[in-house]
C-alpha cells in the first residue's frame, strides 16, 4: 500500500489546485484522475483522496478507504445560538408544504441545487426524488462574510475568508480585521460540538446580518474535507486535514469509526 499517495478527482480550479501542488510539495504522489476511473494499480491502495461529492463514494470503494464527513443532521442539531436560524432536517415530502422563501440543500451531498427557493413547491417533485430524502431546510439569512476552517482533532489547524456578502473573496485569517471573532466564535463551536464532528473536518461560520439587532456570528454548514476547497488557508496546514479525512478502514480511531460517508 502506498500511503503517500493522493488521487484528485475534482475538477480543475485554483482552489483545487493548490492542494495539489502542497501534496507535490511534501512529497505526495499525486496522480490526477481527470475523470477518468481509479488505475487498477491504486484499487485497494488505501491512498488518500480529493475528490468532488459526486464520484467520491465509488472512488473511495476502489481505493478501500474511508471518507470522513459529519452526520447529515449534524447542523439542525446545533444549538440555536450556533446557528442564528431555524434550521430542520426532514424528508422532503414534508418540505413540498412549506410556504415562503427557504434555503434547501440534501445534507453531504450536491445532487440538488443548495439555494433560497420560493417555497417548497419548487423543489425538485417525486418524480425525481424519493419522497423520504431527508433535506436540510434553513431560514434564508445573509452572511456578510463566510469563513472556512480546516479542524483538525477538535481545533482549528487552518483558515481563511473565502465569500463576502455573497460573492467570493479569498483572504487569509493572518492579518484580517476579523481573525480574533472568527477563532472565539470557533472555539465556542468547537468546545460545544467537537465530541459530534470526525478528527478532520472543515467547519464554515460567519457573521450572519440581522436589521434588527446587527450581526450574529453562526455556523453556515460541515463539509468532508477530502472535497473541499482550501481557499485562503494555509494549503499545507489544510492538506494536514485532508490527508486525515480519507484514509483506510484500518488506520480510522473508534472515533472517526462513527463518521464514515456510507458507499454511494
Amino acid at each position: 500500500m502506498d500511503v503517500r499517495t493522493l488521487v484528485f478527482g475534482h475538477r480543475p480550479s485554483r482552489s483545487s489546485q493548490v492542494l495539489v501542488h502542497a501534496a507535490s510539495e511534501r512529497g505526495l504522489r499525486v496522480v490526477e484522475l481527470d475523470g477518468a476511473p481509479v488505475p487498477e494499480e491504486l484499487r485497494g491502495s488505501g491512498a488518500h483522496l480529493y475528490s468532488g461529492l459526486r464520484l467520491a463514494g465509488l472512488r473511495a470503494a476502489e481505493l478501500g478507504i474511508a471518507l470522513l464527513e459529519a452526520p447529515p443532521g449534524w447542523l439542525a442539531a446545533l444549538p440555536p445560538e450556533l446557528i442564528g436560524r431555524d434550521v430542520a432536517l426532514i424528508p422532503i415530502r414534508d418540505a413540498y408544504g412549506l410556504r415562503g422563501p427557504v434555503f434547501a440543500k440534501f445534507p453531504n451531498s450536491k445532487e440538488m441545487p443548495a439555494t433560497v427557493y420560493a417555497d417548497g413547491s419548487r423543489l425538485p417533485g417525486p418524480d425525481a426524488v424519493d419522497p423520504e430524502t431527508l433535506v436540510l431546510v434553513a431560514d434564508p439569512v445573509r452572511f456578510t462574510a463566510e469563513f472556512r476552517l480546516h479542524v483538525l482533532d477538535g481545533a482549528v489547524h487552518a483558515a481563511g475568508q473565502y465569500a463576502a456578502d455573497g460573492e467570493q473573496s479569498l483572504v487569509p485569517l493572518e492579518g484580517h480585521p476579523r481573525r480574533d471573532a472568527v477563532l472565539g466564535f470557533a472555539a465556542d463551536v468547537l468546545a460545544e460540538t467537537a465530541h459530534t464532528l470526525p478528527s478532520a473536518i472543515v467547519v464554515d461560520v460567519g457573521p450572519v446580518h440581522r436589521p434588527v439587532d446587527g450581526e450574529r456570528w453562526a455556523v453556515i454548514e460541515a463539509n468532508g474535507a477530502w472535497g473541499s476547497g482550501c481557499y485562503a488557508a494555509d494549503p499545507q496546514r489544510a492538506l494536514d486535514v485532508v490527508l486525515r479525512a480519507s484514509v483506510p478502514f484500518d488506520a480510522l480511531s473508534d472515533h472517526d469509526r462513527r463518521f464514515v460517508r456510507p458507499g454511494r
